[in-house]
């Protein structure tokens, strides 16, 4: 469970606990990881390793990988997570921002998946839930990096689940709208910087576009990803999931 620190993350990797799983939580902070881990197995008693891992770092994701295979054997479930690319639009962009997004959100998912699908297709089985967002199916040209990059998960998503179905592999994605994470709170602040508006006011807005009328709670992210993991969800494979209460309008 990579990006699982704190917020979706960290609840997606409580729920899979609360099921059963053996869990490593990986992050790049070690003290947060390591309160994440702690945390997760106070409340469920599960059996939790935390490991410090940057995602942009193959090196350091083979490290992580080799650990966790030590420790758990074979990864029978992989969940691609990391924190979303600054709050820009396409004119302050840097050339090197689009290479930082590219590495945080896209590579390191097509490393990670590299990393563990040889194993699934031995075992015949296995689950890969890719967390991106809802910008991904509707971009947001104040987030243009997540709008540019995150589309390209959901095209490996994709290719993947055809590709290693016949091995009992499921790849799907969910794609989460307005949350209530630390990540929500930095893009009201940078938005506040931008516009002038008081964050409150502009969680407001947020919630009075969204038909559900609030934001979603990181644990309802933990319990989809939870039922896509388990056997009843065999037969979901290449989908992209909006879990954002009603808020993207296409059919």
């Amino acid at each position: 469970m990579a990006g699982a620190s704190a917020g979706i993350g960290k609840a997606i990797a409580l729920a899979l606990s609360e099921e059963g799983a053996k869990l490593a939580v990986l992050s790049r902070d070690e003290e947060r990881i390591t309160a994440a881990a702690k945390d997760i197995a106070d409340k469920t008693a599960g059996e939790v390793l935390p490991v410090v891992c940057d995602v942009t770092d193959k090196k350091r994701i083979d490290a992580a990988i080799a650990k966790v295979n030590s420790r758990f054997g074979v990864i029978d479930i992989l969940v691609c997570n990391a924190g979303g690319p600054p709050m820009r639009r396409f004119e302050q962009m840097a050339d090197g921002d689009w290479d930082a997004a590219y590495d945080l959100n896209l590579k390191s998912t097509i490393r990670l998946c590299a990393a563990v699908i040889p194993a699934m297709k031995k075992q015949k089985w296995g689950r890969i839930i890719n967390v991106t967002s809802i910008v991904a199916v509707q971009a947001n040209e104040t987030l243009i990096l997540s709008s540019t990059i995150r589309p390209g998960v959901h095209g490996l998503t994709k290719s993947l689940s055809n590709e290693f179905a016949q091995y009992g592999i499921t790849v799907n994605t969910i794609c989460p709208g307005y949350t209530n994470t630390e990540r929500l709170v930095e893009l009201s602040v940078a938005t506040a910087k931008a516009t002038g508006v008081k964050p409150e006011r502009i969680y407001d807005g947020w919630k009075q576009n969204i038909p559900a009328g609030r934001l979603a709670e990181p644990e309802e992210l933990g319990y989809l990803a939870a039922f896509l993991a388990s056997e009843k969800a065999a037969y979901i494979n290449g989908v992209a999931l909006n879990i954002d209460g009603g808020f993207i309008k296409t059919i």
